[in-house]
């Protein structure tokens, strides 16, 4: 199933376009900080294998108010390069591909 591209974003990453979304409500154990925040990218052009990314932060939208950090652009990048070279494949077929990418935050929390 192909991103919407209502809410998704569109990143460049070594000259392939991508699109990636990030939740605006948190699930509800994201919103209970049991859950880190996760986002989900896709082939622009040939949308296959979702890559699903975990990250070290709660929702920013979680109801305790816990500190988190924004997923930035170079974050996104990052994960999707790290992911390359893990074996995703963006342009085929078949499950997501899960990434916990527990350092992918490497600036302070806001």
């Amino acid at each position: 199933m192909a991103l919407n591209r209502k809410g998704s974003r569109r990143i460049v990453v070594d000259g392939t376009t991508y699109r990636w979304r990030l939740r605006g409500r948190p699930t509800y154990d994201q919103a209970l900080c049991a859950r880190p925040c996760t986002y989900a990218v896709q082939h622009a052009d040939e949308p296959g294998t979702t890559l699903v990314v975990t990250t070290n932060q709660p929702h920013a939208s979680n109801w305790f108010g816990a500190p988190s950090a924004t997923v930035l652009p170079r974050d996104v990048s990052a994960a999707i390069t790290w992911a390359l070279t893990q074996g995703w494949q963006p342009t085929r077929p078949g499950p997501p591909f899960a990434l916990d990418w527990p350092d992918g935050f490497d600036h302070s929390l806001a």
